[in-house]
């Protein structure tokens, strides 16, 4: 049990642990890491998923509208998934508090292994939004149960430290989704197998393991059980009620949620459709030199009718036109290949955004350590909002994707650092998870409707440009302002540096 004198304590923060305070920080570390890798499959899914769930209307519809039309399922569908995300945060953060936290976090994890799985099976795009809904409600609640068993089983000195470290590791999970993402594109590639989203999306159910560690090793908290049993008249575990009539938690936990929605909405509305730019900007690209490999190999073989076809169906793609029907079958053929070269773009894309957040989110527990966590806030939110902009602005060639998006992860992603440290230690421990959970997903239901204004700026821009990509990136820079909201309330908030949690 974390106490006011641990505060004094000047051993490194990683050396005061005990065996079982590292066996906590492992199991919750997990579950948030297994976390993060379902909702970073859903992301690198999300194109290959939209193309084969969303067909053409007619024959006659161009490419440009169908891209659009899959472009704005994938909004659609990642709209469902954070609006359950809010749902589940409300709703097991509450109950986190009132049966306790390692019992809530072995159901989240049951529940968004065990529907990130059956989002393997999808035929459509209701069906698939309805499966994300059900894996949002999961991975919304497991957060808010395990900072708040980490912040509450820590020593006091060593819990910047420890939650720092939690949060951190939450990147390994997306390098790993990556990494899958990756494996499965060159196996596309080679043609070894097909449909590789809904591969990604059953190795997504195989964290349901970790329940059976969770089930038999995992204690509650020695503050959350006298909290429990405490009795304390007008006092109830895991209550909004309770959370809105005492004003100081009620300022705490508004103020904290838009905040929260500061980053919420600009990483889930503008940083995680950096792979889908990387993606749109060289789909032509990729696909022209495809086509130019099979116009050689086709020289080789001297066959010059099909030397034409393939050179017919490159003025088609150079143009942006439907492909005539004679060469529909013939294009086809190339389609493995050009997505399986677009996916291993959108995987260097995510490892290199979260490399740049495993730095970024320890960085500010560092550095919240050594200046506050207010101070440190202001710098992440200014660098988040100038990283992302630059990044959507000039994206365009591979060099750039290991050198301005890690950066911009660096940013975008150190504020997630702050939220797992900051939200726990504004409120008392009867509300920890309630409050915690408040601040960090209700602002999930405003993310919800970012993809829906991105797409309505894109229509916008998309008149004014009449260029996808162009559309894509006035729109991006234009979400990036959201990331100054934060600036207006730090102000009214308190500064928690070296302070006890709140009893």
């Amino acid at each position: 049990m974390a106490t006011a004198t641990d505060s004094l304590d000047t051993t490194p923060w990683y050396r005061q642990l005990t065996r079982y305070h590292w066996f906590v920080l492992t199991v919750a570390a997990l579950g948030w890491l297994f976390d993060t890798m379902d909702q970073q499959l859903f992301i690198l899914a999300r194109p290959a998923a939209m193309k084969e769930l969303v067909v053409p209307a007619s024959e006659d519809e161009t490419l440009k509208v169908t891209s659009q039309r899959r472009s704005a399922a994938g909004d659609i569908a990642t709209s469902v998934f954070i609006a359950g995300w809010a749902c589940g945060g409300l709703f097991f953060g509450m109950l986190g508090d009132r049966i306790g936290r390692a019992k809530t976090m072995l159901i989240t994890i049951l529940v968004y292994s065990a529907c990130t799985g059956l989002s393997a099976l999808s035929v459509g795009v209701y069906d698939f939004a309805f499966y994300r809904f059900l894996t949002g409600l999961g991975v919304g609640g497991e957060f808010a149960v395990g900072v708040a068993l980490v912040a509450e089983v820590m020593p006091a000195s060593a819990r910047t430290g420890a939650i720092g470290l939690l949060q951190a590791l939450s990147a390994v999970g997306n390098i790993t989704a990556a990494f899958i993402n990756l494996g499965l594109g060159m196996a596309e590639e080679e043609g070894l197998v097909t449909s590789p989203w809904r591969i990604m999306f059953l190795i997504g159910a195989l964290p349901a393991l970790l329940a059976v560690v969770i089930r038999y090793g995992l204690k509650e908290p020695e503050q959350w059980t006298k909290a429990s049993h405490a009795g304390v008249v007008g006092q109830q575990l895991g209550s909004y009620a309770e959370l809105f009539r005492d004003p100081r938690w009620r300022k705490h936990a508004i103020l904290g949620l838009v905040l929260g929605c500061s980053g919420i909405i600009g990483l889930w509305s503008v940083g995680f459709f950096t792979p889908d730019l990387i993606r749109i900007v060289q789909r032509k690209g990729m696909a022209l030199a495809v086509y130019d490999e099979r116009i050689a190999e086709a020289k080789q073989k001297k066959d010059e009718p099909l030397v034409q076809q393939w050179t017919q169906i490159r003025e088609h793609e150079n143009k942006i036109q439907t492909f005539p029907d004679d060469l529909k079958a013939l294009q086809k053929t190339a389609e493995p290949a050009i997505g399986g070269r677009l996916s291993r773009w959108g995987s260097y894309t995510s490892l290199m955004i979260n490399l740049g957040a495993f730095f970024g989110i320890y960085g500010f527990s560092v550095l919240a350590e050594r200046i506050g966590r207010k101070p440190t806030f202001v710098i992440s939110l200014t660098a988040a909002f100038f990283s992302t902009a630059a990044v959507f602005w000039f994206l365009q060639d591979f060099w750039q994707i290991f050198v301005m998006v890690p950066i911009m992860g660096f940013c975008q992603l150190s504020l997630f650092g702050g939220y797992a440290i900051y939200f726990p230690e504004l409120f008392p421990t009867r509300l920890r998870s309630t409050g915690t959970s408040f601040c960090y997903n209700v602002g999930r239901f405003a993310a919800a409707l970012g993809p829906l204004v991105k797409t309505a700026l894109e229509g916008f821009f998309q008149s004014l440009a009449d260029d996808h990509v162009q559309s894509l990136r006035y729109a991006g820079v234009t979400m990036c302002l959201v990331f100054l909201v934060g600036f207006f309330v730090l102000p009214f908030l308190p500064e928690t540096k070296g302070k006890p949690l709140p009893e």
